[in-house]
């Protein structure tokens, strides 16, 4: 399947499948697996973390509890 890209697009594919000891098709396979997989565990992530127990909103008291406890966990790191 022919495709036009962007002549510098095309010279860092083209790059990186030569770096990669990869034809430039075999590099593009490469990243279109690559991206399906990725699509695949992300969607698990998303199940497992709408699995993992009760729903937490997030609004701004949420996330300043989680900064409060971040810095002081920090500080606890730092301080002698």
């Amino acid at each position: 399947m022919p495709i036009t890209l962007h002549p510098e697009l095309e010279a860092r594919i083209r790059a990186r499948a030569d770096a990669a000891g990869l034809t430039v098709e075999t590099y593009i396979e490469r990243m279109v697996r690559d991206d399906e997989f990725a699509e695949e565990d992300l969607e698990g992530l998303a199940i497992e973390g709408l699995e993992s127990g009760k729903s937490v909103e997030a609004d701004a008291g949420y996330w300043a509890e989680r900064r409060r406890r971040l810095i002081e966990r920090h500080r606890q790191t730092v301080t002698p």
